[in-house]
């Protein structure tokens, strides 16, 4: 896929974008996270806030969340897969990302959820199937028990669920070593300044991938671009700040009896054989949360970041248990 960035104004199919420049500036336009390709780009009010979402096709509302350190154009291959299979695919950018609003607060589950359904009213639909890879796996799981009269059902990709993953934490030793960097992003500012000066945001992307050739240069320089978006890097270490740090506070356990209820929607839940950073264990015991249907598919030879390492695999997967729902 040829790569173009947006001007100002933003591409449209009729005008366009030049082509990407290497990744080299210390910072970069939002525009950039505007690329140009099978899909439309639009913003959407919601909870206060603008949202870039990126859409294809008509029919049933298939919304995409991404996750860490990306963000919606790691959906690129379902988007138009999803749109010919007779859906209507829509990936966002969550809150702090790409071309979404970046207010100094709001990185927690309950108010993401709140953005996701403000999302779904704002593009006139009443309910959506919820797609999340890693973080926004970490949402999939909440929204049955955060927004359920909005959720259809969900599928999660390469994460367990927020309760699993939190008693992982401290009770599973190999689940906490991977999680190293979790506990490595609580340090003030430190984190930012590796992804946005040196190349955090690649060490992570090959640590966390399997040895199927992931990340390409190509798709490399778009993620080193997009997490240099001003506010992007902090936006997105407050995520997993608020993880770590709310677990004794009043809003965290607010948050852990919200998601405390079995999940009672249709669910699918894909995992890579090599995900080195969330561990198939706790994929595993996250399925015991789940009261209704429930589809479990494994993928060799990929890791963490399903979508783009097996994009296929994933799409047959997603289009085969959307058509039974």
């Amino acid at each position: 896929m040829k790569i173009h960035r947006a001007a100002s104004p933003a591409p449209t199919p009729e005008t366009p974008g030049p082509a990407l420049d290497p990744a080299g500036p210390l910072y970069v336009d939002s525009a950039d996270t505007l690329i140009r390709g099978p899909w439309t780009h639009r913003f959407v009010a919601a909870n206060g806030a603008r949202f870039h979402v990126a859409e294809a096709g008509e029919g049933p509302l298939v919304l995409l969340l991404h996750g860490f350190p990306q963000f919606w154009w790691s959906w690129r291959h379902q988007l138009p897969a999803l749109a010919d299979a007779g859906f209507r695919a829509v990936a966002m950018d969550l809150r702090g990302y790409g071309s979404s609003d970046k207010p100094p607060r709001g990185y927690d589950p309950m108010t993401s959820a709140t953005d996701v359904s403000g999302v779904i009213k704002a593009l006139g639909e009443s309910e959506a199937v919820i797609v999340g890879h890693d973080w926004g796996g970490w949402l999939a799981w909440s929204m049955p028990g955060l927004v359920p009269e909005l959720t259809r059902a969900v599928a999660t990709v390469s994460m367990g669920h927020p309760l699993v993953m939190r008693k992982a934490l401290t009770r599973d030793p190999r689940q906490r070593r991977a999680w190293r960097r979790v506990l490595e992003f609580q340090i003030p500012m430190r984190p930012e300044r590796r992804l946005t000066r040196e190349d955090l945001v690649g060490d992570l992307l090959r640590e966390w991938s399997s040895t199927s050739g992931f990340p390409d240069d190509e798709g490399l320089d778009v993620y080193r671009r997009a997490i240099r978006v001003p506010f992007v890097a902090h936006s997105t270490m407050e995520y997993f700040r608020w993880a770590v740090r709310s677990v004794p506070r009043q809003d965290g356990r607010r948050f852990a009896t919200a998601v405390d209820e079995p999940i009672g929607v249709p669910v699918l839940s894909l995992h890579g054989e090599e995900d080195p950073y969330v561990l198939l264990p706790s994929v595993l015991a996250s399925h015991r949360r789940v009261s209704g249907p429930l589809r479990f598919e494994s993928v060799p030879g990929a890791g963490h970041f399903l979508p783009e390492e097996a994009p296929e695999r994933v799409t047959q997967a997603l289009i085969s248990w959307l058509r039974e729902l």
